[in-house]
């Protein structure tokens, strides 16, 4: 009974771990590109051009707006409803 235990929580604990993991091999990804890439760039899209800003910021964005449209889409679109029990 006790094994069952000790794998449950291990697996509960890989569970919380993997998405730090994957955030922070991100983070340093991120880190690495703007350090090597402090040219500013403008992104151009259809007609729009923004201002000029460096690589990495511009990814810091990209990731962050992914990560918050993602987060909301799994909110909004969840088919469990957490508020019954």
């Amino acid at each position: 009974m006790s094994e069952w235990r000790c794998d449950e929580r291990m697996e509960t604990t890989m569970q919380k771990l993997l998405p730090m993991l994957i955030c922070a091999v991100w983070v340093v990804a991120i880190a690495i590109l703007s350090v090597q890439n402090a040219t500013p760039i403008a992104v151009r899209f259809l007609v729009f051009r923004s201002v000029e800003l460096p690589l990495g910021v511009i990814l810091s964005f990209g990731v962050a707006g992914g990560i918050t449209i993602t987060a909301l889409l799994l909110v909004l679109l969840n088919p469990r409803k957490t508020a019954k029990r």
